[in-house]
């Protein structure tokens, strides 16, 4: 039987549009997976957040949804520390952002994005892909959780 079947997915979305987080808080939510969704409006306060649970003892998150284009720290130098911090490296990493230029999406992998999703235009299809990154990683794969 594939997948982890865990009961409960813990997602950091790392992204400073509120009307994206929104819709995929909203996506997750309606989705048949139980949900911790915790939110970094930028890229130091999501490492901020990922520092502090590790020094804490604290679960990580299962899966981190990464924007792009956001201030103070982007989404390409979030990846870069996510995934040269021994405590962070396993963490899967989707980028999910609006850009589709090659740079991004090449400067992505380069920094080790385990996936490169492009933002639906759409409302519908936004929650879709979000639903489906959801199943994915809720229900398919499995995850490099630590054991206590």
């Amino acid at each position: 039987m594939p997948g982890s079947g865990i009961a409960e997915l813990d997602v950091l979305v790392v992204d400073d549009d509120e009307g994206d987080v929104l819709m995929i808080t909203e996506a997750l939510e309606s989705s048949r997976h139980r949900h911790i969704i915790q939110i970094a409006p930028d890229g130091e306060q999501a490492v901020a957040l990922l520092r502090r649970l590790s020094d804490n003892g604290s679960r990580l998150p299962d899966v981190i949804l990464l924007d792009l284009n956001m201030p103070r720290m982007n989404g390409h130098q979030v990846l870069q520390v996510i995934k040269n911090d021994d405590r962070f490296r396993r963490i899967p990493v989707v980028v999910l952002t609006t850009s589709n230029a090659p740079t991004d999406i090449v400067g992505s992998y380069d920094r080790h994005a385990n996936a490169y999703v492009t933002k639906p235009m759409t409302m519908e299809e936004f929650i879709a892909v979000v639903g489906e990154i959801d199943n994915f990683f809720g229900s398919i794969v499995e995850l490099p959780r630590d054991t206590p």
